[in-house]
């Protein structure tokens, strides 16, 4: 969002602005970039280490005494634990229907408040006083912030960075859970030989820190530019675009900055004319409602590959299929925790190059792969023999796998293939699928591995196999693309009737004049832009089909791609209807 570009022909002005770069926290520039990015992050590493805390705590005698309903009743460990993710689902609801009116800001300071107040309802249980209830009061109403939180951060992330490296940030994001996780797991086992109510309250309570963290420090931080020029604050706006830069207001990259902006919220149609829930369910050249399930259907296929089975319940996996003991059930699981985090890094290295279908295919096969091995070392003698040392081995390998595909990716897929009139409430469809899924899973994988036993890893191998063929029809490809090429990756595939995979291989990178072009060719423009970009020499539906007059558009034998002449300027390519991130 913020690279260079030419300055366009006519730029807005303000009247009465003085020449200052702003600052927040006493930064601008990179340095408040990276403060930003390093809070953002902060509020993921909080939904980790709250995703991994219970591993530890549900199965421990300490815990099972105080709240004696969930000793041995693997139906209420899996309530306890998964309460948690509908409160995380209602937090995502309530970003779905008003994050727009509290803004950026204000939500994730909302949520860390939340899940403070959660962590203290939780740690303050009194046995005997229903104490069971609270607690799982508490951890509802912690859930809530952390979906506040996980709707909002990466779309504040995404609206204050730069194109080149958004994505990369966002797979950070999703990497970073991993990190929280294992902080969770290895607190979890310290607190195993305190006292008994340190085994349980202090792990819980110990996610404060981050929660603080998180709010002192987005108190600091700018708003989102894109969300105060919606609402008009239009010298608010430009601070933050300036101090996000590091230039002065006057500066005309900030001003080219701020057209750009309110040019893209113009033909998002967000202008005084919110985007309706029906236009998440249109087809025709914007394909919304194929995207929409794209970008869902990789946040639940998350869930059903049985990633929380392994974080949640790994130490209950350890002592129930394997059979260790409870102190070396916790020990493998901050192993395990080490080798998940380890493996999250992988993505931040190879996400570009190798792309976004080939990590969700290969660590769909690494999760199959990983439960087989699981299931079928299970099967003689109960999974007591010395096979069992097999399936140890099988759910490190498939946390492996999980975290150095398919944990970034759903955060970063929904956000790249989702346009931009759809794209928050398209996210945060996505996000409800989640957690609905999450719970289900957590939910259930304790009643499964009382009852099925081996045949719980079985079911997982057999669901991530399903996975293979969807992904490998369905899913284009979108590494090194726009947002912009990757609307027309769309349009390409219902115009020329062709599978949108096919479309997202077959369409070469172009170049901002010739997604221009393109966006002619496709009929994205309007008559009047039609006209004039015809007149600069592009190429238009009217010069296809043999009108003489505008000069047609020349083709690079060696690159195979339009070679556009210089057309419009800013202002024209705004009018188009597309955006440039």
């Amino acid at each position: 969002m913020f690279s260079k570009k030419t300055p366009p022909t006519t730029r807005p002005e303000r009247s009465n602005s003085v020449s200052t770069v702003r600052t927040y926290a006493g930064m601008n520039g990179r340095p408040l970039g990276l403060l930003l990015s390093t809070i953002a992050t902060t509020g993921f590493l909080l939904f980790g280490y709250d995703q991994g805390v219970m591993s530890g705590i549900i199965s421990a005698d300490p815990f099972n005494n105080y709240f004696p309903e969930t000793k041995d009743n693997s139906v209420y460990q899996g309530f306890v634990t998964a309460i948690y993710e509908v409160g995380c689902l209602l937090g995502a609801i309530f970003i779905l229907s008003f994050g727009d009116k509290t803004g950026r800001r204000r939500a994730i300071i909302l949520g860390g408040i939340i899940m403070i107040l959660g962590v203290i309802i939780q740690v303050t249980a009194i046995k005997g006083s229903k104490a069971t209830v609270q607690f799982i009061i508490g951890r509802t109403i912690t859930g809530v912030g952390n979906g506040i939180n996980t709707s909002t951060i990466p779309t504040y992330q995404a609206e204050c960075s730069r194109t080149t490296n958004r994505g990369l940030l966002i797979c950070i994001e999703g990497g970073i859970i991993a990190f929280g996780t294992m902080i969770a797991y290895w607190i979890d086992y310290g607190a195993s030989y305190g006292p008994t109510d340190l085994t349980w309250r202090f792990p819980i309570a110990f996610q404060i820190i981050f929660g603080v963290i998180l709010i002192v420090g987005t108190y600091f931080l700018p708003e989102s530019p894109r969300w105060l020029l919606t609402k008009d604050r239009h010298e608010e706006g430009i601070n933050v675009i300036a101090a996000l830069s590091g230039l002065e207001t006057t500066d005309p990259e900030v001003q080219l900055q701020h057209t750009l902006i309110l040019d893209g919220i113009k033909a998002s149609g967000e202008v005084g004319k919110p985007t309706p829930y029906s236009a998440l369910f249109t087809n025709g050249k914007t394909q919304h409602f194929r995207r929409l399930l794209l970008g869902a259907s990789s946040q639940f296929f998350q869930q059903l590959g049985g990633c929380n089975a392994v974080i949640y319940y790994f130490p209950i996996l350890f002592q129930t299929s394997i059979g260790t003991t409870p102190n070396l059930a916790l020990l493998l699981g901050g192993i395990n925790m080490i080798v998940y985090s380890i493996s999250a890094t992988v993505s931040w290295f190879i996400i570009e190059r190798a792309g976004r279908r080939q990590l969700f295919l290969w660590g769909t096969v690494g999760q199959c792969a990983s439960m087989i091995l699981v299931f079928a070392c299970l099967i003689p003698n109960g999974g007591k023999g010395p096979s069992a040392k097999g399936a140890g081995v099988g759910l490190f390998t498939y946390i492996a796998a999980f975290g150095a595909t398919w944990l970034p990716l759903p955060w970063l897929y929904p956000a790249e293939i989702n346009p931009l009139r759809t794209r928050a409430r398209a996210n945060a469809v996505s996000t409800c699928s989640n957690w609905l899924f999450n719970f289900l899973i957590v939910m259930v994988t304790p009643v499964m591995l009382s009852s099925i036993s081996w045949g719980t890893y079985l079911f997982f191998a057999v669901v991530n196999a399903c996975f293979i063929p969807i992904i490998y029809i369905f899913y284009p490809e979108t590494k090194r693309r726009s947002l912009e090429e990757i609307d027309l990756i769309f349009a390409k595939g219902y115009l020329e009737n062709i599978s949108y995979v096919k479309a997202s291989f077959d369409m070469p990178y172009l170049s901002d004049l010739e997604v221009k072009a393109k966006a002619i060719e496709y009929g994205f423009a309007d008559a009047d832009e039609e006209f004039k970009m015809g007149e600069k020499g592009v190429e238009t539906p009217a010069t296809q089909n043999g009108d003489e007059g505008s000069e047609k558009p020349r083709r690079s034998d060696s690159e195979g791609t339009l070679n556009v002449p210089p057309i419009g300027g800013e202002q024209d390519f705004a009018n188009s209807g597309f955006r440039r991130d």
